[in-house]
């Protein structure tokens, strides 16, 4: 997705700064503990040369290390053209908070490659990012107890693989080496739910905020989430699984948009079929039964009950925020809606659910992964069969005294033990409810802020009882 066109005069760390100090203020901590919880403690900025075809290229990356408050730090490697230090920066310390919100023990990092991915093929996209996680290894940017990276946008297992194989060829008979990144194929130590962990993460924070009446009443919805009109900008992966469970969901999605257009229909749309039609044709305009609008910025200003920035930063900013008309935003993506927009929206009583918070389930469940990696045993393995041994037998008792078997999909349904995608997704439902439930109460706790200060407020207690335990702070 396009930013806007202030992109390159605008400072997104200096958004996120802006965020902190919104919420530091209502604090009462020493400004030294302030700035040391605000700033990025390490910043790695290489330039590094692969053999690219016949000659030589010079890839510029980054590596930052947001907060070593707890350690591993933790944080996605994403490949664009848009990758400059100060947007990873950002991301890093989005990261910390983040991690903080949800009770996840990471400091929070980031990573980036300046590329564009679809002009390289296969061999020339894996001697890049080997290099870079030599690159990474030199300094000790990487490993399961340093800085754990994860996929971002333009990365996704494949690439984690490559990262993985290097880091263990280099850290030859290291026990734990698989935990130095996530996000892998479960057949190489991944997790089942990784994949689809940021839009059901989406989901369940959405559904716990559409759960609270009063909430909803301010904002001239019923409670709830069934019936929702929901858009959603961006079908990655995030994007496509949150229309996939926005779906499953109840909700009706009403448009949907991408880099190329955008389309509209109010009976709402085939998640799956769009996907389709673009898998087939390379585009989601003229899916058939869909209106087309002119470019996916129109998708934001439609009238909708949520609005789901799923794709990049920056894409609501000052000079469209007057014209979104939906209820509820909910930020899918990092950073979608600027400082100066969120203002703007504010004033307008539309309810901003932060990413600091919203897109946690991806870094929730790759915690699960590295946890399973540090064990070495699958989530499961261990009591499935002995949990669904012992619901087998509830049930014959049960079937004994009402005199009335069960029937065969009904004992199917309830004896089987866990598998690992079940206490994946049990895990993640639980953390994004304590979450919110815990962002709201802060919010109750200081009359006048927004959900992001509060989200803030909540991670920087946090991180200041960890420092303060470490003798560094009172």
């Amino acid at each position: 997705m396009a930013s806007n066109s202030s992109e390159t005069t605008h400072s997104f760390f200096a958004d996120v700064c802006k965020y902190f100090d919104n919420a530091a203020r209502h604090l009462d901590l020493p400004e030294g503990l302030k700035n040391q919880i605000k700033e990025c403690n390490s910043v790695y900025s290489m330039k590094f040369p692969v053999r690219i075809g016949e000659g030589i290229e010079v890839i510029e990356a980054y590596r930052v290390e947001h907060s070593h408050h707890r350690l591993p730090t933790k944080g996605g490697i994403r490949y664009a053209m848009s990758v400059n230090q100060d947007e990873v920066m950002a991301l890093a310390s989005l990261m910390t908070y983040k991690c903080a919100i949800v009770n996840v023990p990471f400091g929070g990092a980031k990573g980036g490659i300046k590329i564009d991915p679809k002009q390289y093929n296969v061999d020339q996209l894996e001697r890049i990012t080997r290099r870079y996680t030599t690159e990474l290894i030199k300094k000790n940017f990487i490993g399961p107890a340093t800085d754990v990276p994860a996929p971002d946008y333009g990365t996704g297992e494949r690439e984690m693989s490559w990262i993985m194989d290097t880091y263990a060829t280099f850290a030859n008979g290291q026990i734990d080496a698989m935990g130095c990144v996530t996000g892998k194929p479960v057949s190489n130590g991944g997790i089942n739910g990784r994949r689809e962990a940021t839009g059901l993460g989406v989901y369940y924070g959405i559904r716990e905020a559409c759960n609270y009446a009063e909430d909803m009443q301010k904002l001239g919805l019923t409670p709830g989430f069934k019936g929702k009109r929901c858009v959603i900008q961006g079908l990655g992966n995030v994007g496509y699984h949150t229309a996939k469970f926005f779906h499953e969901g109840g909700a009706k999605i009403i448009a949907l948009a991408e880099y190329e257009g955008a389309i509209y229909n109010e009976d709402g749309l085939d998640y799956e079929a769009v996907f389709q039609h673009r898998k087939a044709t390379g585009s989601i305009l003229n899916f058939p039964g869909a209106t087309n609008l002119a470019s996916s910025n129109d998708a934001l200003e439609l009238d909708c009950d949520i609005l789901i920035p799923a794709a990049l930063e920056n894409q609501i900013h000052a000079e469209n925020a007057d014209r979104i008309k939906a209820k509820i935003i909910g930020e899918a993506a990092n950073g979608p809606v600027t400082a100066e927009a969120e203002e703007i929206l504010d004033k307008k009583g539309i309810m901003i659910i932060p990413d600091i918070y919203l897109n946690a389930g991806g870094v929730t469940v790759s915690y699960f992964e590295w946890l399973k990696n540090l064990s070495h045993v699958r989530f499961g393995r261990l009591g499935k069969r002995f949990e669904e041994k012992m619901n087998n037998e509830i049930l014959s008792a049960i079937e004994s005294q009402i005199g009335k078997p069960f029937t065969e999909s009904q004992r199917k349904s309830i004896a089987r033990g866990a598998d690992e995608v079940d206490f994946v997704y049990s895990g993640l439902e639980e953390t994004m409810i304590e979450a919110y439930a815990e962002v709201r109460d802060t919010y109750m706790e200081f009359p006048g802020i927004n959900m992001r200060t509060a989200a803030f407020i909540v991670a920087i207690r946090k991180i200041a009882v960890s420092y303060g335990s470490m003798g560094i702070f009172p």
